[in-house]
């Protein structure tokens, strides 16, 4: 009031925040997602007057393992494969801030009384499947000795003790070989899958939740157990669930190896070798180790790092010379990662008008799309100025042109959204 012809100073209203969902190599499992399901990035901030325009709300990152899957509410569409340190899939986004009153000052409005309401974000309903990404998978039965071996051959930590499945979750843990004597740069990831037992491509056992994660393995190290009543059915059972599950798996490059070997004689140890390859002429090699001893451990690693380096040629060879992006999605280059967003509408002013249903004294017709939507939405329907806003926008987008053509006439109800105007034009 202090400023002559000063006319409206409403500032616009902040952006809300969007929520999105990154790959952290850090982060191993999605268990914080099992106890806390909904998530709510901020809001923006109202505008104020002097044309003080509000903060945009901050947008929610949720921190998630790489290899997480996203699945639309009934599983039936991939919407976006995080499987890289860094990638980030936008999961809803923010809605626009509203116009504040400033904003539709205009020659033929110069004291606008009107405002918009902001636009209420994107809610989604998503599934999160994890199929942990690493490049060495070490399979086998329950107490073959494979978080043993993880915990000889890198970092990891996972619980070992004498019974079945004490392993419950994979374990992840990184491997380097300049502590067996390699170089330096030579390192790359194992992962301790839980144990698998008959039946698992039905679900017995963990079944399901072990099978997988193989999926992701480059290659894979199977662990046989020397003092089994019999390796030779134990490896068998092994390959049979595999090819169960998904028979591509069974066509990973697989290192096979004896465990336990301290408990047993070197001639023990060779026939068993042999009557192994014997019955599966395609068992070329089968490493002897010993998960306590240390014994063949080194000679292994090296084998790991040799079959890996060759797996990651063939897969260079093999992938196309751009990356695909499941549909629906595109990517951006923003420095060492992508941000995956849903394709928007190309065109947001356009619209479609179609018939809905005859009354006993007129008829109702639907208006979709994004532009009209939006500012129908944001629209103060208590407000007299902020309806007549509402006809002009329809008037400039042509909109009562196509409804006289789908038969629309004086009274006729135009349900938009959520919202229905009267049709108001001869």
């Amino acid at each position: 009031k202090f400023v002559p012809y000063g006319g409206p100073n409403g500032g616009d209203a902040g952006k809300g925040g969007s929520l999105y969902l990154m790959a952290d190599e850090n982060v191993n499992t999605l268990s914080e997602f099992n106890s806390h399901k909904k998530f709510k990035a901020p809001s923006g901030e109202n505008g104020q007057g002097e044309l003080c325009g509000g903060l945009d709300g901050a947008d929610l990152v949720l921190k998630v393992p790489v290899g997480t899957m996203i699945y639309d509410e009934s599983k039936k569409n991939l919407l976006c494969d995080l499987n890289r340190h860094g990638d980030r899939f936008l999961v809803a986004r923010g809605g626009r801030g509203g116009f504040g009153n400033a904003h539709f000052k205009s020659s033929t409005r110069q004291a606008p009384n009107f405002a918009e309401f902001g636009e209420p974000g994107e809610e989604r309903i998503c599934v999160l499947e994890l199929k942990l990404v690493a490049d060495v998978g070490i399979i086998g039965l329950p107490s073959v000795g494979k978080s043993t071996l993880i915990s000889r051959i890198s970092n990891a930590r996972p619980k070992i003790a004498a019974y079945h499945f004490t392993t419950l979750i994979p374990n992840l843990g990184l491997v380097n070989l300049k502590e067996f004597g390699g170089d330096i740069h030579q390192s790359f990831v194992a992962c301790d899958l839980p144990g698998l037992i008959e039946g698992a491509h039905e679900g017995k056992g963990l079944g399901i939740q072990f099978l997988k994660h193989v999926a992701r393995n480059r290659i894979l190290v199977h662990l046989l157990d020397i003092n089994s009543d019999d390796p030779i059915r134990d490896y068998k059972t092994i390959m049979d669930e595999l090819k169960a599950f998904d028979k591509n798996l069974v066509k990973k490059p697989q290192l096979l190896a004896f465990n336990k070997v301290e408990t047993r004689g070197k001639e023990e140890v060779k026939d068993a070798a042999a009557a192994l390859k014997k019955k599966f002429p395609k068992v070329k090699k089968i490493y002897t180790i010993s998960g306590v001893t240390g014994e063949g451990i080194k000679e292994l690693v090296f084998a790991m790092w040799e079959m890996l380096e060759k797996a990651k040629k063939a897969e260079k060879k093999a992938e196309p010379a751009v990356q695909e992006i499941p549909e629906g999605e595109e990517g951006e280059n923003t420095e060492d990662y992508k941000v995956f967003r849903p394709a928007e509408e190309n065109d947001s002013h356009s619209f479609e008008v179609k018939f809905v249903r005859s009354k006993k004294d007129h008829k109702v017709f639907r208006v979709t799309g994004r532009r009209i939507e939006q500012i129908v939405v944001m629209t103060d329907f208590v407000n007299a100025e902020a309806v007549a806003r509402v006809y002009d926008v329809f008037e400039k987008m042509q909109i009562p042109r196509a409804l006289r053509r789908e038969g629309a006439r004086f009274g006729d109800e135009i349900q938009v959204g959520e919202h229905s105007i009267i049709f108001r034009w001869d």
